[in-house]
């Protein structure tokens, strides 16, 4: 049974679609059917019910995905272990992380890497951590940098690489400004309490995601309720909300330089997350992951 069709088969199976498999592999969509043809006439089954544009995985697909999956990482892994007896570092690496953690913490990282491992084919796919975590789980990336989950997670090594603090923020019209004397177009800080912070719509990260679930946390221990009228897994969006006053949210401190909003201190409240490297616990590394796991580690808070 040949990888390549097989993994086009995963590819259909999770897009629903041969229009847009064929376009996440860079293939005509005559190729992706002709491909699953194939599969389908080796196997003597049909794969997928096709009902108007929409793609359903038959009885027989759903047995060939639950089996093909882990197949096919095993697949990799063997690639991985012969191509590392070489000590070249080249090859594709398939690397997922967040837009925030892109655009704040990777690039020069990414930068220097790709100048001192030319050969290497860097594959980046930006998603939630949380979808991250899973991708590496199922063997579709090799490497996630991301938000850290607050508890281990089964098959997968989380290593801790930056300490990222987080700031309570308000926009210079939000109501909590009002009573406070202070100036605070010079200061761009305030005092707040957290019972205070509650009484007002949150603007947060949607529900299961690792940041929503450090703040969840500390309201819950403080028997508060939270009031969360929007929600949005980009955090640059939020920023933005929060500056035209249309609530309050808790950012990474490392991008509110220069932004148009005000820091909230609450007293005897300090959030932090740790954003870092994660891979499948029981699957090789390439050499070129560990080159970048190398990369990673020396911009470390931790070592």
């Amino acid at each position: 049974m040949d990888s390549t069709a097989l993994h086009t088969f995963l590819t259909v199976a999770a897009t629903g679609s041969f229009t847009e498999a064929a376009e996440t592999l860079y293939l005509s969509q005559s190729a992706v059917s002709k491909r699953i043809a194939a599969l389908e006439s080796e196997l003597n089954s049909r794969l997928f019910d096709r009902i108007g544009k929409q793609v359903i995985l038959t009885e027989a697909g759903k047995v060939l995905a639950m089996r093909a999956r882990p197949l096919l990482a095993e697949i990799e892994d063997t690639r991985r272990q012969i191509q590392n007896l070489s000590d070249n570092i080249e090859g594709r690496l398939s690397v997922g992380t967040s837009h925030h953690i892109g655009l704040h913490r990777l690039p020069k990282v990414l930068q220097n890497y790709s100048a001192r491992f030319p050969l290497v084919e860097l594959d980046l796919h930006f998603m939630n951590s949380e979808q991250i975590c899973e991708a590496v789980k199922i063997g579709e990336l090799e490497l996630g940098v991301i938000t850290l989950p607050l508890q281990p997670m089964e098959q997968l090594t989380l290593h801790p690489i930056w300490d990222d603090a987080l700031e309570f923020v308000i926009g210079p019209t939000h109501p909590l400004t009002q009573s406070r004397q202070t100036n605070l177009l010079k200061s761009k800080r305030l005092t707040c309490r957290l019972k205070e912070m509650a009484a007002y719509g949150a603007i947060l990260p949607t529900r299961g995601t690792f940041t929503r679930e450090i703040v969840d946390d500390v309201f819950s221990q403080h028997q508060l309720t939270l009031r969360v009228k929007m929600q949005t897994n980009y955090l640059e969006t939020i920023k933005m909300l929060v500056s035209i006053g249309l609530g309050w949210s808790v950012l990474p401190r490392k991008m509110l330089v220069d932004a148009d909003v005000l820091l909230v201190s609450v007293p005897k409240i300090h959030i932090r997350r740790t954003l870092g490297a994660v891979w499948h616990a029981s699957r090789t590394l390439s050499n070129a992951a560990k080159q970048l796991l190398a990369q990673l580690e020396q911009q470390s808070d931790f070592s």
